[in-house]
């Protein structure tokens, strides 16, 4: 029995001995961990520095984009150092640190969730009114309440499970869990279950629910509306369900697995549940949204090819204006011309080719008009 003052620590059995292949998971979970970094840095630098992608639904995405690194950081470092341990073992305030961070990212991806439903339910039902209800500044409201709520509250559910006295420092999972912790307990634990309860209804099912009541409405419009209205909320919607929809499992698992009894699982399907919302979601989402968001695929791809798309882009469409320009020079008898003329638009160039002839009527003609580069939009 271990008690309060000698719970320094905490041993994890839920990690077994897998001998040399403990190198070729780890080089698969840093590989997975990498990707996740990649993608959602990609997406956030591009919803940043495009002018065009400033708007409240982008805002959100980055907002959730930043909170998947953010919930990717709590456990993929700790992962990778565990898997090549010998002893697996993790300090207490490490522990509470983990826990922290992972119930801190599982409610703001909820809380992102909601509010991305918001406005989709505003965006798709009151489409005329939507610029006058959501504006960047009540975006930038719900961010800030998405993110600030969870930090203070777990706050709460942590100081509550410090102060227990404990009779054990063994939890089996491959990280540290809060409840995993409670039940080691040896005092009164109603408060933390009550407390528990509580931060549950808030960060999960309020959001849930406000999920839920959103997409009826969405729903309800779509099934009275025009083809292109359900078209419109079919692109728009698709990609926030399935983010949801695969959250909402990997989350549910987690509960089930915390509050009950579930040695009749298998080990290693316990262990792959357990961590199948904490990595696949921090990759599924920039993926997804990446995919089925027009605007955002359209600028990843400029952005990863560079200008030397651009350019062989421009070589073409200027080539294809001469070409033109050539069939109607030999077909006419008058004297013409081919001028290209280069125009600055703000941070866009511009490329118009012209056809001049040069008879008493001087007459010019645009064959060709088109944009070479954009860095702002």
């Amino acid at each position: 029995m271990v008690n309060s003052t000698e719970a320094s620590y905490f041993i994890l059995t839920a990690y077994s001995d897998t001998g040399v292949f403990k190198y070729l998971y780890f080089l698969i979970i840093l590989a997975l961990y990498l990707c996740i970094i990649g993608a959602n840095v990609l997406l956030i630098v591009v919803i940043c520095v495009n002018r065009s992608l400033h708007e409240p639904m982008y805002l959100f995405l980055c907002s959730l984009f930043v909170n998947e690194l953010y919930g990717s950081a709590g456990l993929f470092p700790f992962l990778l150092v565990q898997i090549l341990s010998d002893i697996h073992t993790v300090s207490a305030p490490l522990c509470f640190l983990q826990i922290y961070s992972v119930y801190t990212y599982v409610c703001v991806e909820f809380f992102n969730l909601a509010a991305m439903s918001y406005d989709r339910y505003l965006a798709i039902c009151y489409p005329l009114q939507y610029n006058t209800y959501m504006t960047s500044n009540k975006a930038s409201f719900l961010i800030a309440v998405s993110w600030l709520f969870p930090f203070l509250a777990i706050v709460v559910l942590i100081s509550l499970s410090v102060s227990l006295t404990l009779c054990g420092n063994i939890i089996n999972k491959v990280y540290c869990g809060n409840y995993s912790i409670v039940k080691l307990a040896c005092s009164d634990t109603r408060v933390n279950n009550i407390y528990g309860l509580f931060y549950t209804v808030i960060s999960i099912i309020i959001p849930l629910l406000l999920i839920l009541y959103t997409y009826m409405r969405i729903l309800r419009v779509c099934f009275s509306g025009s083809k292109q209205t359900r078209q419109k909320a079919l692109s728009t919607c698709t990609p926030h369900l399935a983010s949801l929809i695969n959250f909402s499992f990997g989350g549910f698992f987690q509960i089930l697995q915390s509050r009950f009894d579930m040695s009749s699982v298998p080990n290693m399907l316990r262990v792959l549940l357990s961590l199948y919302f904490l990595t696949c979601q921090p990759l599924f989402t920039p993926v997804l949204y990446g995919l089925k968001m027009s605007k955002i695929r359209i600028i990843c791809k400029r952005l990863l090819c560079g200008e030397v798309m651009t350019s062989v882009s421009c070589r073409q469409k200027v080539k294809a204006a001469a070409q033109s320009f050539s069939s109607v020079r030999r077909a006419t008898s008058h004297s013409l011309d081919l001028c290209i003329i280069h125009i600055n638009i703000g941070r866009s160039v511009w490329i118009i080719c012209l056809m001049c002839s040069h008879d008493e009527e001087h007459v010019v003609t645009v064959i060709a008009m088109f944009k070479v580069t954009s860095t702002s939009r």
